[in-house]
């Protein structure tokens, strides 16, 4: 008999224990880190840009954002670089995941399509070798940052909202030509409604308090900067990020996000220099400051979020129909085997990580389409396998048609993927 109350008072004892670490809620951690290039580089996004970089406008940053809850993680980083061309994406991947001891899919790695931003290689073949140690020397710096993330993890409360910003706008320029024909030429097309949803995520104390960190997406290029310019710049993203942790405060962490963009561009794009005679400001400046203050509102009027958040993620490669070379232009070395798809759920909100250049109608079907209460679609995410158009903007081509290695009908593909993934999440 004794033995059989001392069994149930240790199992008692167990599921007090076990019960308490389930009631704990989610915690989270925040960490960012400089990644600006100490010497010149040559920078990304525009190959008739040969030279290497003269100067710094302003710095570069990568961002952690770490959630965990019972054993599960979900580990969102920002880069401020053009994206994981170059076979890079893997090789990165591997020193934050080794480093921190973390499963595939519980990790988003994402770069905010800066134009003014480092060329990313490991392979000397495809970048000078400045480039290549500066990627080298990346992955460490990646792998840190995560683990200063994770080893800041504390109880937290969790909330988001929507904001909008004009700051965006449709570059597919329909022109007509002398012969009557139209082309699509890489321009503006306000007469086309695009996703203008700032996407917002407020994380505080669990008492409520301090917060901690600001993410947002935002479904943009960040190409106000063109290829006659050569300072090292984060563009729209990163000038964002940069004055929201100067409104915030420096201890707050904000890790900025390209939403679905692929044929999106900043109102004002592909500029010389950061002009200010005749107090001029500087198009990349207002529209970055413009977003940012958008986001920045938009976390003033949250209010007290979740502490309780079920974590669950699942990552998948995708086969798509693909064109058949030369019949695609693509800035990518090497053609990719698949297109990656991360999702995650964190409670009532969800994440969705795609590894390309994704026309805006796409992210806002899976948005619109998503059981949760609040999807943040996220691209470069993971990958960087190039332009995915819509099915419909095949006929008229342009450059991103063009450039995409995938066939008509991928993009689509894509979207019913990651609502199919988002729908095994529940």
């Amino acid at each position: 008999m004794k033995l059989i109350s001392r069994g149930l008072a240790l199992l008692s004892f167990l599921w007090l224990v076990t019960s308490s670490a389930r009631t704990e809620g989610v915690r989270a951690g925040a960490a960012r880190i400089d990644v600006t290039p100490a010497y010149p580089v040559r920078m990304a996004g525009y190959d008739s840009r040969t030279n290497l970089s003269q100067g710094v406008h302003d710095p570069l940053s990568a961002r952690a954002l770490a959630f965990e809850q019972d054993g599960a993680r979900i580990v969102l980083v920002s880069l401020e670089s053009l994206g994981f061309y170059n076979q890079t994406a893997d090789p990165l991947r591997d020193a934050i995941l080794i480093g921190n001891g973390l499963k595939p899919s519980e990790l988003f790695l994402c770069a905010i399509h800066t134009h003014s931003a480092p060329t990313l290689a490991f392979d000397p073949k495809l970048a000078p070798q400045v480039n290549v140690e500066y990627t080298q020397e990346l992955g460490s710096k990646l792998a840190a940052l995560v683990h200063d993330a994770l080893e800041h993890l504390a109880p937290v409360q969790i909330a988001t909202g929507s904001g909008a910003s004009p700051v965006g706008v449709n570059r597919r320029q329909p022109v007509q030509q002398a012969n009557g024909e139209v082309q699509i030429y890489l321009g503006r097309n306000p007469s086309v409604n695009v996703d203008h949803e700032v996407q917002v995520m407020k994380v505080t104390h669990a008492d409520g308090g301090e917060v901690t960190a600001a993410l947002f997406a935002y479904p943009c290029h960040s190409t106000s900067l063109g290829p006659r310019n050569y300072l090292i710049s984060g563009d729209i993203h990163g000038i964002a990020a940069q004055f929201l942790e100067k409104y915030l405060g420096d201890s707050v962490v904000t890790p900025e996000f390209a939403g679905a963009s692929g044929d999106i561009d900043p109102w004002a794009r592909v500029l010389p220099s950061f002009r200010t005679d005749k107090n001029w400001v500087p198009e990349t400046v207002l529209l970055g400051t413009f977003l940012g203050e958008e986001v920045a509102r938009v976390v003033d009027d949250l209010k007290n979020g979740a502490t309780n958040c079920v974590i669950k993620t699942a990552l998948k490669t995708l086969k798509l129909p693909g064109k058949v070379p030369p019949a695609y232009l693509s800035f990518a070395s090497e053609k990719a085997d698949g297109f990656n798809i991360t999702v995650a759920r964190l409670g009532g909100i969800a994440f969705v990580g795609l590894g390309g250049e994704v026309f805006n109608e796409l992210g806002k079907t899976i948005k619109n389409l998503s059981p949760f209460q609040q999807t943040f679609v996220l691209t470069h995410c993971n990958g960087g396998a190039g332009y995915i158009p819509t099915a419909a903007s095949y006929p008229s081509r342009g450059y991103e048609v063009d450039s995409s290695q995938f066939a008509a009908g991928a993009g689509e593909k894509i979207v019913n993927a990651a609502l199919q993934m988002l729908e095994d999440l529940q």
